[in-house]
């Protein structure tokens, strides 16, 4: 008996040395799949500060200096004061909010009817959202131009919004659509059972819990505005009304690009972006943790 327990016993012992072996492996893979993955993620940002932070006359010495010696903050004065950077940031941050805005609001109530109604034509309805993803956008300038040209859009910051919510919407429609399958009907037939109509239901019961859904949308809508360049190319003329990717664009010159003030514009359009992750990053947390019943 005794030499069976002891058998037994170093049975179990080399079972938990070879578990917590392999516990040691896999966390030693992960961290060091998230330690490469970020490495690459921040290198470009690093490499974009350091640039920024360089004058013209040190850009291409050799070795390269990956942390400048002298840094200078001469790239973001001269932006300032050369280009109207200001305008093209407050163009961007105008149109990309608008378009975000009304993107949300149209995706909000069109993904909440599709999954709570039935009606005809519904499945052709989300075949036709999901078809129109298909196709590249420089298919459709042509007839853009010619619609906004006959309304007297073109030129404009409101024409880029309406472009803008035209490209956002049906996609946006698909993620709002399927966060609302996720979330019980039984709430929706609770809260009327207790009088409440669907206006109201979809107000104070589903519409708090869906707010995951929402601040994932407007990510989404508001990097597709403000990362779009060839619409707003095509359809603004006048330097006042141009967005930051345009200005960004106005800085790669025919003879020469000045690198140092490509990556200090670069740095200026990264940090709205940032901050409108981080706001809506909250929001999404908060929408988790109230928790729901769901299907």
């Amino acid at each position: 008996m005794n030499l069976s327990n002891q058998k037994s016993r170093k049975q179990k012992d080399s079972a938990m040395a070879g578990s917590k072996t392999s516990v040691i492996v896999t966390r030693a893979a992960t961290y060091s799949i998230l330690i490469i993955m970020t490495f690459l993620i921040f290198t470009p940002i690093f490499w974009m500060i350091s640039t920024s932070l360089k004058t013209e006359a040190v850009m291409f010495d050799t070795p390269i200096e990956l942390i400048p010696s002298d840094p200078s903050l001469d790239s973001y004065k001269n932006l300032w004061s050369a280009y109207p950077f200001l305008a093209y940031l407050r163009n961007s941050i105008f149109v990309v909010s608008a378009a975000t805005f009304f993107s949300v609001s149209v995706s909000t109530f069109a993904g909440y009817g599709i999954s709570r109604f039935q009606f005809r034509g519904r499945g052709f309805y989300m075949s036709f959202l999901l078809a129109t993803q298909l196709f590249p956008s420089i298919m459709l300038l042509i007839p853009y131009y010619k619609i906004f040209k006959s309304l007297n859009l073109i030129d404009s910051l409101y024409g880029l919004i309406v472009a803008y919510v035209s490209f956002t919407i049906p996609f946006c429609t698909w993620m709002m659509r399927g966060y609302f399958n996720g979330i019980s009907k039984e709430l929706d037939q609770a809260a009327s059972i207790d009088g409440a109509n669907r206006i109201r239901v979809f107000r104070s019961v589903i519409l708090p819990l869906a707010w995951p859904g929402i601040a994932a949308t407007a990510i989404y809508a508001f990097i597709a505005g403000w990362n779009e360049y060839l619409f707003a190319l095509v359809f603004i003329n006048t330097t006042e009304k141009k967005t930051v990717s345009l200005g960004i664009g106005q800085l790669i010159g025919e003879y020469r690009v000045l690198w140092n003030e490509l990556m200090a514009a670069a740095f200026f359009a990264l940090v709205p972006m940032v901050i409108i992750f981080i706001f809506f990053n909250r929001y999404l947390v908060d929408g988790l943790a109230a928790g729901a019943v769901k299907e």
